[in-house]
């Protein structure tokens, strides 16, 4: 694989596997002094479900680049103005909602055409080996 190819397979990979640990942090917050030992632990799991939700779909996209970006192209997108919305009742800030969604929405829908390019970059690349061939 040339090197451009492989920087191109790997970008929204690892970006994706940090965006999903960014997202796994806020997890964090089912912990609390004032519930027993099991309670922290299933509000724990509880609040990880969307970042599983997000590993299943990395692996999907790790296999199927090209489905696998529109997935997160539509979960990027598709989920900005509701994360804006829920943001903007509670701080009533433009500034401060939109923030928010540069860092929990946008990211997964840069993964989205970082996987899309990685897709047809290697496809060409694929493609312009049968033809020396």
């Amino acid at each position: 694989m040339k090197n451009n190819v492989k920087i191109w397979y790997w970008t929204p990979r690892i970006l994706c596997i940090i965006a999903i640990l960014f997202i796994s942090l806020f997890a964090l917050d089912a912990f609390s002094p004032e519930l027993s030992f099991w309670q922290q632990i299933g509000g724990f799991l509880i609040h990880l479900i969307p970042s599983f939700i997000l590993i299943a779909l990395l692996i999907l996209a790790w296999k199927k680049e090209f489905i696998g970006g529109i997935v997160f192209m539509i979960i990027g997108l598709g989920l900005s103005p509701v994360v804006f919305s829920h943001n903007y009742r509670m701080n009533h800030s433009i500034f401060m909602s939109l923030g928010i969604i540069l860092t929990i929405t946008i990211p997964f829908a840069i993964v989205g055409v970082l996987f899309i390019i990685s897709h047809f970059k290697r496809k060409r690349l694929v493609n312009h080996r049968s033809i020396k061939k």
